[in-house]
C-alpha cells in the first residue's frame, strides 16, 4: 500500500457509498481500460468480486453450454478452467511450448483438428509472461473460435507493445492479494463490446429485470465489486508500472545470481515485456539435484518457495480429460518436474533476496 488508496476509500465513506456499484467502481473500470487499450481502441470493463467471477462471465458470454469442448492452457491454476465446469463445458487441455511455457500454437492447431467442434479457447499468460499471441490469434481466427484471455497474472505485460488482456474477445485480470496490484480481492472483465459488458453486468447483479418488483428470467450471481474495494484498486493502479519495474529487477537479480549454476529462469520472447509477476527457475535435466531438494533447503531456512503449477491434465479432478501435445513428452510435465517458484514480493529487500540466492547456491 502506498497511501493514495486510503483517500479513495475515505471518499466512499464520506459520501456514504459503501455497497457494490458506485463512483469508485465506475472510475476503476474506466482507468484500467484506458491503461489496457491501444490508441483508438475502446475497451469496456466490469469490476467484479474476483478474477474467477470474471472468467465465469466470460465463459457464459462465449456461449459455452453443457457438453461443449473448450480448449484450455494446461499449465495454470485451476481457477482458469473451473468456470468451464460451472457451465457444464468440457476442458480439453493444450500442452505448453518451451519459449514462454504458455499454450503451444502448434498443439492448439492439432487440438482443433481433433475437436473441430470447439469454438472457445481459454488462454493463460503464465506468471506474467505473454504467450505467442500472433500465432494463437491466427489459429483462433481461422477456426472461428472465441478467445478468452486469462491475464490474471499478467497485468502490465505487453506483447509487441500491446497489453496482455486486450487481445481476446474477452480478457480478465485479477486483483487478488498476491497479484501485481491488489484491491484485497477482486477482478475485472474486459470486453471489446459494450453490449457484452452490460450483459455480464446484468448476470453479476442477480439477473434482476427492469421491473418494479423482483423479476428474474435468468440465473444470476452476486459478483459485483464493492465501492470500497474499487477505491483500493484505484490507488494501487497509480503504482502499477512501479510495481512491474520492481518485479523486473527481482527477476534480473535472480538471473544474475544463478548464472554459473545449472539453472534457467522462466523464459520469455524478445518481442514481449513480461511483468515478471513470479520469478521461477528450472534445474537442468542432467542435474542430480531435484527441485524438491532445493525446496526443502529453502524451507529449512524459513524461505517460502513453491513448485510450479501442476498441469491440469495431471490433476485428479480432471482425470480422463484429453491433453493435446506436439512433442513425444508433455512439455509442461517436464517443466513441472524441474521447476520452482521463488520469492518475488516487491517488499523483499535486496539483502533478503541475496539470502535466497545463497541458499540455492549451497544446494550445489
Amino acid at each position: 500500500m502506498h497511501g493514495e488508496e486510503i483517500s479513495f476509500v475515505n471518499e466512499a465513506f464520506e459520501r456514504n457509498w459503501i455497497a457494490p456499484l458506485g463512483f469508485n467502481c465506475d472510475s476503476f473500470e474506466q482507468e484500467l481500460c484506458e491503461y489496457l487499450a491501444d490508441s483508438g481502441e475502446e475497451l469496456h470493463g466490469l469490476s467484479l468480486s474476483s478474477g474467477t467471477a470474471a472468467l465465469h462471465l466470460a465463459v457464459k458470454l462465449a456461449g459455452v453450454k453443457r457438453g461443449d469442448i473448450v480448449l484450455c492452457s494446461d499449465m495454470t491454476f485451476s481457477a482458469t478452467v473451473n468456470p468451464i465446469s460451472y457451465e457444464g463445458g468440457v476442458q480439453v487441455f493444450v500442452d505448453s511450448e518451451r519459449e514462454t511455457w504458455n499454450m503451444d500454437p502448434r498443439a492448439l492447431e492439432l487440438a482443433f483438428k481433433k475437436y473441430p467442434q470447439a469454438k472457445v479457447v481459454m488462454l493463460v499468460h503464465l506468471y506474467g509472461t505473454p504467450a505467442k499471441m500472433d500465432e494463437i490469434s491466427e489459429v483462433c481466427t481461422r477456426h472461428n473460435a472465441v478467445l478468452i484471455e486469462d491475464a490474471a497474472e499478467a497485468l502490465s505485460s505487453t506483447y509487441k507493445g500491446k497489453q496482455a488482456g486486450s487481445f481476446g474477445k474477452y480478457g480478465i485480470v485479477s486483483f487478488n492479494g498476491n497479484k501485481i496490484i491488489t484491491s484485497s480481492g477482486g477482478g475485472m472483465l474486459v470486453s471489446k463490446s459494450k453490449a457484452d459488458r452490460d450483459k455480464a453486468f446484468f448476470w453479476a447483479t442477480q439477473s434482476r429485470e427492469k421491473a418494479p418488483w423482483y423479476q428474474h428470467e435468468e440465473i444470476g450471481y452476486n459478483y459485483r465489486m464493492s465501492n470500497v474495494v474499487a477505491g483500493i484498486g484505484r490507488g494501487q493502479l497509480l503504482h502499477l508500472d512501479e510495481h512491474r519495474d520492481a518485479k523486473v529487477e527481482i527477476y534480473k537479480r535472480y538471473k544474475d545470481g544463478f548464472k554459473n549454476l545449472p539453472i534457467a529462469m522462466n523464459p520469455y520472447l524478445d518481442n514481449s515485456r513480461p511483468n515478471h509477476w513470479l520469478s521461477c527457475m528450472t534445474i537442468d535435466k542432467k542435474c542430480a539435484i531435484s527441485f524438491m531438494d532445493i525446496y526443502e533447503k529453502l524451507n529449512d531456512a524459513n524461505i517460502e518457495s513453491r513448485p510450479i503449477w501442476k498441469p491440469m491434465h495431471m490433476q485428479p479432478v480432471f482425470k480422463g480429460h484429453d491433453c493435446v501435445k506436439v512433442e513425444n513428452e508433455y512439455v509442461d510435465e517436464d517443466i513441472f518436474g524441474r521447476g520452482l517458484c521463488l520469492p518475488s514480493d516487491i517488499k523483499m529487500t535486496e539483502e533478503e533476496q541475496a539470502r535466497v540466492i545463497e541458499t540455492v547456491k549451497r544446494c550445489f
